[in-house]
């Protein structure tokens, strides 16, 4: 009785280890859609670690659309790291949409890191891109805020190694400012914004890139700073200080003057009260040599005294000038 259980055990074992190394549902399920495969070669997927089911299920839509696929093909995408059903996907799409896009190229974009199927929806439905506000000034000096709307449809041919949208954005916003900045007056800019748009189509913005630039259109323009008025007065402040500063510093040089000259008045004056100082020694000197006498000494006495008569009738009196 126990020999028969270990059989029967056994024997469902076997048989679910034969249902997973040999998928027939999935078989019959590709002989129905006209994809022939070998159950051999089933089982060799399983063996190198393949998803039968990925692979069939592939070849079975890429048979109902009209496209002829090699498994050994889908095998070798799967087994580099690819998403096989993507790449499958975006060659429908591609066939019904009239894209020129072979198996190698798709799975070349898809091991490159981007979304195949996504960049074919892409072509055929071109995407609107909001570019920041971009900010220039004009050569009148009033500073410009555009916004620009950017319709891009992919490139199929220069996916692999093509720059990104942020490559578009940048050059959409150097555009911008070169077109306003080239403009006489910021009225002509928002006069015709379209003259910002067609100079910066013509610059060939998309080449290198993953995309084609299919129009560009100014979606805003506002007005900021008058930056010619503000540049004009802070040059105006600078002059200002830069007067202010020469000014402070003449007077300075004058006060300095006026100090050293009043120093050297100080200075004679001081030499002026030293001579007078050795006067009365010099008259001492005279009458103990005798060289001066009582009746020259008088005569010294009224000549001083006349000295400040006519010093004090020189000099006006307090208020005397007052009406």
């Amino acid at each position: 009785m126990g020999q028969a259980v270990i059989f029967i055990v056994g024997l469902i074992f076997l048989l679910i280890l034969f249902i997973y190394f040999v998928p027939i549902p999935l078989w019959i399920s590709a002989i129905a859609s006209n994809v022939y495969v070998n159950l051999f070669q089933l089982i060799f997927m399983r063996l190198r670690k393949v998803p039968p089911s990925i692979i069939v299920n592939a070849l079975i839509n890429a048979t109902k659309a009209g496209l002829k696929l090699s498994r050994n093909e889908l095998e070798a995408h799967y087994l580099a790291g690819g998403n096989v059903p993507r790449v499958v996907n975006a060659l429908i799409s591609a066939d019904k949409a009239n894209i020129e896009l072979d198996f190698q190229k798709a799975a070349a974009i898809d091991l490159a890191g981007r979304d195949v199927f996504e960049a074919v929806q892409l072509s055929v439905n071109p995407r609107v891109i909001e570019s920041p506000p971009v900010v220039a000034v004009a050569k009148d000096g009033i500073q410009l805020i555009a916004k620009a709307r950017v319709t891009v449809r992919a490139n199929i041919q220069r996916l692999v190694g093509g720059a990104g949208e942020e490559t578009i954005l940048a050059r959409i916003g150097e555009g911008i400012v070169t077109s306003i900045g080239s403009a006489a007056s910021h009225k002509q800019v928002l006069e015709n914004p379209d003259t910002i748009s067609k100079l910066v189509l013509e610059k060939g913005l998309d080449a290198g890139t993953a995309f084609e630039i299919l129009s560009i259109d100014i979606a805003d323009i506002d007005i900021g700073k008058n930056i010619g008025a503000e540049l004009q007065t802070d040059q105006a402040e600078a002059d200002k200080n830069i007067a202010q500063a020469k000014a402070e510093e003449r007077r300075a040089f004058a006060v300095a003057q006026e100090q050293e000259m009043k120093a050297k008045a100080e200075e004679a004056r001081a030499k002026v009260i030293e001579a007078e100082a050795q006067i009365p020694m010099a008259i001492a000197d005279a009458f103990k040599n005798g060289n001066l006498g009582v009746m020259d000494y008088y005569k010294i006495q009224n000549i001083q005294a006349d000295t400040d008569m006519r010093d004090s009738i020189a000099k006006p009196k307090g208020g005397s000038n007052k009406k």
